[in-house]
């Protein structure tokens, strides 16, 4: 378990993996297609994907909840 104080942390690195494994995913199939190098290909785009969303994710997530609680009513 991992203590309550990291959860928001816990959830925006587990967010930017999540998304950056999915759109890089289909991003990479929609762009070139399923052959024998297409895991290759996959695995090279995320390495440079996966480090962009976390820092992403670590910037936009606090602004998007503070955004969202000052427009949602208590």
């Amino acid at each position: 378990m991992i203590p309550k104080k990291y959860s928001n942390l816990a959830y925006i690195l587990l967010m930017g993996f999540g998304m950056s494994l999915l759109m890089t995913l289909i991003i990479t199939y929609i762009n070139t297609g399923m052959d024998s190098g297409y895991l290759k290909r996959f695995l090279k785009a995320w390495s440079f994907g996966l480090p962009i969303a976390i820092i992403v994710s670590l910037l936009v997530g606090p602004l998007a909840k503070k955004f969202i609680d000052n427009i949602s009513k208590q």
